[in-house]
């Protein structure tokens, strides 16, 4: 009697964890199906990170850095004829370009947002010791340096003044046409108290040289040759140069061998100069450079703008006697 209820009892309980088991799930899984499920769960999960991957083919390359000075292109060492084309690149711009003229006038446009003006002095113009930039460029102007040229004639023929940051080499004279740089940077051109300087600009350096040579887009006296200097061997056409300035602020340097003031300034008008002042004259001392840099603790190589301009001993690289003005990268 009493082992039947005992069995009745086991047997409730059995039914009990059956009906336990069925509740929470039914019975444990086999491990095989364990495994089978595991590895449908790693599969769909790397389905799913493969699809929001980037492949290794699209991902951008890192930028390479700038180049540390400005880039000489190969098109500023052509010689023929040619239209404006980029000369020198920096930071990834155009800052300055080469023109040659079929009357063998070279061109050479510079980007004042890129670039800076720098009046210099030269050991004989404006003279003596002390100027803040002296008779050859140097320092950490070179790592810069993009061009330089002729400044204006010798201050003994009266033809203009000199003042830079403050001191004067040779008094200022109004109504001369000015090459006018401000602090921040910038270059203008234009007749001292007429055009320049602007209202509210403080001035670093001024280089005066006769009138100006075109004002308001058009040439002055181009017909007078005593207006414009003494030429070696009293001829019209002998090396000549001029810095002008555009509507839109760009720096025209023009220079060429065997010019008349008319052909000059031709070559100025073309290029859409509103105001220029001529610079010096004669074979000796019209000259430019462009500047190719090889890197770090090598000396910048000059390039002659003029394929047969005689050349200033030393390229404004070591000291020179006479006054000029050099282009370096802002």
């Amino acid at each position: 009697m009493r082992q039947g209820r005992r069995l009745r009892a086991a047997a409730g309980l059995g039914a009990a964890a059956s009906l336990a088991l069925a509740a929470c799930g039914g019975a444990a899984p086999h491990p095989a199906r364990r495994a089978t499920r595991a590895a449908a769960s790693a599969a769909t999960a790397t389905r799913a990170a493969a699809s929001t991957a980037t492949p290794a083919s699209t991902v951008p390359a890192p930028k390479p850095p700038p180049p540390a000075f400005p880039r000489l292109l190969p098109a500023a060492t052509g010689t023929g004829p040619t239209p404006f084309v980029p000369a020198v690149s920096w930071r990834g711009r155009t800052a300055a370009w080469v023109a040659r003229t079929p009357s063998g006038v070279t061109l050479l446009s510079f980007n004042q947002r890129l670039v800076e003006l720098h009046l210099h002095s030269g050991t004989i113009d404006a003279g003596t010791l002390g100027w803040r930039y002296g008779p050859s460029i140097g320092g950490g102007e070179r790592r810069g340096l993009v061009a330089a040229f002729n400044g204006g004639f010798r201050f003994s023929t009266g033809a203009g003044g000199f003042m830079a940051y403050g001191r004067v080499g040779y008094p200022l004279h109004y109504g001369l046409g000015s090459i006018v740089t401000y602090a921040d940077g910038t270059t203008d051109i234009g007749s001292w108290h007429q055009e320049v300087p602007a209202p509210g600009h403080r001035v670093v350096s001024v280089r005066q040289n006769l009138s100006l040579l075109i004002d308001h887009g058009t040439a002055s006296n181009i017909g007078c040759l005593s207006c414009w200097g003494t030429t070696l061997g009293g001829v019209v056409d002998p090396a000549r140069s001029a810095l002008g300035i555009t509507a839109d602020g760009r720096l025209i340097w023009a220079g060429g061998e065997h010019l008349t003031v008319a052909e000059l300034a031709a070559a100025l008008q073309g290029a859409r100069v509103q105001r220029a002042v001529e610079l010096d004259i004669n074979p000796e001392w019209v000259a430019a450079y462009l500047y190719a840099h090889h890197g770090a603790g090598a000396p910048p190589q000059p390039v002659p703008a003029l394929a047969d301009q005689h050349g200033i001993p030393g390229e404004y690289l070591t000291p020179w006697g006479r006054d000029f003005f050099s282009v370096a990268a802002r």
